[in-house]
């Protein structure tokens, strides 16, 4: 283009400049871009080299493109520049607008830098615009600024040019011309750029999508076939704790279809004694076990672990809740507990839970608000072994309130004989049964077996509910019935001896039993062995105080 008379320039040169600005524009990648921006100075311009130098993000130029020269390119293509020494090339010579023109008389102190560039052979000029081989001509590509101002832009990479085809320095249209190429190419590597990080970008954002799909399948798939229970419920707000979704599991469990189980959340489901433990647990990390209601109205022990789940960085919050059944766990658990504390016999308490249970109703002398304990049953929240009295709570998971600021003081009532005078107190009632030896002698362990089977099961229908029946060991059994006055006592004790006395069949025969009652009063400040020991007095005083004859009915 220097070779036309300035300012004539041919309209085809024109057009030539036009086209590569339109090819740096259309380029396909960054890549392609640069060498875009190379060969058009070349093509268009009237340079025979030119080269791109890059700025890297850490600030350094790099050789990202060259057109001229194969030798030269292969040289130096790849290879990098600090910022500092570009910095000083930049700010040295002689400048044309933004351009930065560096004569051979001053470019010599730049040979030892660090700044990638070839070296031509060449005479010295010969007139005052002659170009020499050692010139250096800079063009930096800025990003365009506010209202598309260069000048106030981020350097992103400076072109350097040489060889120009009519030997002379560019005058001012040449110098123009470069300079806005420089503009020009500035945009289009920008443009690229943008869109090779946009590319990255949907690239990532595809694969994170293509994971999260993956992830979340695989979530589903865990959640819908996971052989136990599993429940996605609410966290926060009005609707806290209502299920949103359960699996196949957890539906089969408590037979319920999932449609229903929408409709709910745990603390309708949980069984009325164990609501405490269920808002006692943790959302975050919490397990508690509890009974969750069947839809034919029964019960099953479970197991809940809870986790919390986020949809998004700020978005909404779910609990996960993990369901496991441990109904089989929890049955041999109070077989256990039972067989512990009950006699294998006849099923009722045995000697220990006798104590245990009695010992619950007493303040002891000198011991602290906690000395009573609670029962194994108890323990277990089975109703059919809870002992409900004044002060203690035996619900699952509940601890024993506070015996000093709660317990209602067990007293005994006045009077001895027929006198009573309206007191109610515990009743411990012994007994003893009479002629039960004889029966083991005659008729083998198997009909003694039997008989005290059928003594416990008697003792048992005689009582009320809450009452207790223990067998103390042998043939001796005990009464703990509470709220009642000498009276009552007296005729329960005759009640029961009268059903125990009826004939029972032991081993293909009618065989009969007698019994003593003694009847002992538990207050406080007895031990439960004083007060055990009190009503054994009691009974063999009635045992001796009544014929031998009479002592059994056969």
């Amino acid at each position: 283009m220097e070779s036309e008379s300035e300012p004539y320039v041919r309209l085809a040169s024109l057009r030539q400049l036009h086209q590569v600005m339109a090819d740096m524009n259309t380029a396909r990648s960054l890549a392609d871009t640069l060498q875009t921006v190379a060969d058009g100075v070349v093509a268009a311009l009237g340079y025979e080299l030119a080269c791109v130098n890059l700025v890297r993000p850490d600030g350094d130029l790099v050789v990202a493109a060259f057109a001229g020269n194969p030798a030269a390119e292969a040289l130096i293509t790849g290879r990098v520049g600090s910022r500092e020494s570009w910095e000083r090339r930049l700010g040295m010579g002689e400048h044309w607008g933004d351009l930065v023109f560096i004569p051979h008389t001053e470019g010599w102190v730049l040979d030892d830098d660090d700044v990638p560039q070839w070296y031509t052979d060449g005479p010295a000029p010969r007139f005052e615009d002659e170009w020499h081989p050692a010139d250096r001509l800079f063009a930096p590509m800025y990003a365009p600024g506010p209202q598309g101002n260069a000048a106030c832009g981020e350097l992103i990479g400076v072109l350097s040019v040489d060889r120009p085809r009519n030997g002379r320095r560019p005058g001012a249209w040449g110098r123009e011309a470069l300079q806005m190429y420089a503009f020009q190419a500035a945009i289009a590597i920008s443009n690229a750029r943008l869109r090779a990080n946009m590319q990255r970008a949907l690239v990532r954002l595809e694969r994170e999508q293509q994971a999260l799909r993956a992830s979340e399948e695989s979530f589903r798939q865990a959640f819908e076939y996971a052989p136990s229970g599993m429940a996605i419920a609410e966290m926060g707000g009005d609707q806290h704790g209502r299920i949103l979704r359960t699996n196949d599991a957890l539906c089969r469990l408590l037979g319920r279809p999932a449609s229903a189980m929408r409709r709910y959340s745990f603390s309708d489901l949980v069984h009325p004694e164990d609501i405490g433990t269920l808002l006692r647990t943790s959302a975050e990390g919490g397990r508690a076990e509890l009974r969750l209601g069947r839809r034919d109205g029964t019960y099953v022990w479970v197991s809940l672990r809870n986790s919390v789940v986020a949809d998004a960085a700020d978005g909404p919050r779910f609990l996960l809740t993990h369901v496991e059944d441990i109904e089989e766990r929890k049955r041999r658990e109070l077989q256990l507990a039972h067989r512990a504390s009950h006699d294998s016999l006849t099923g009722l308490p045995n000697s220990a839970e006798l104590r245990s249970r009695l010992s619950a109703r007493l303040c002891q002398r000198a011991s602290s608000p906690h000395a009573a304990v609670e029962s194994v049953d108890a323990a277990y929240g089975h109703p059919a072994f809870d002992v409900v009295g004044p002060g203690f709570d035996f619900r699952q998971g509940a601890e024993p309130l506070d015996a000093y600021d709660h317990h209602v003081h067990t007293i005994a009532p006045d009077g001895d004989g027929d006198h009573d005078d309206g007191t109610k107190g515990l009743a411990v009632l012994f007994c003893d049964l009479d002629g039960f030896k004889s029966i083991n002698d005659r008729f083998g362990h198997n009909a003694g077996d039997a008989v005290l089977i059928e003594v416990a099961r008697r003792l048992s229908n005689g009582v009320r509910d809450g009452d207790t029946v223990a067998r103390l060991g042998g043939d001796e059994f005990v009464i703990l019935a509470d709220g009642l006055g000498r009276a009552d006592a007296q005729d329960l004790a005759v009640r029961l001896r009268n059903e125990i006395i009826q004939p029972i069949r032991a081993e293909g025969r009618a065989v009969r039993v007698g019994a003593s009652f003694g009847i002992g009063w538990a207050h406080c400040g007895m031990t439960a062995d004083e007060v055990l020991k009190s009503a054994d007095e009691r009974m063999y005083v009635e045992k001796r105080s009544r014929p031998k004859q009479h002592r059994r009915a056969g």
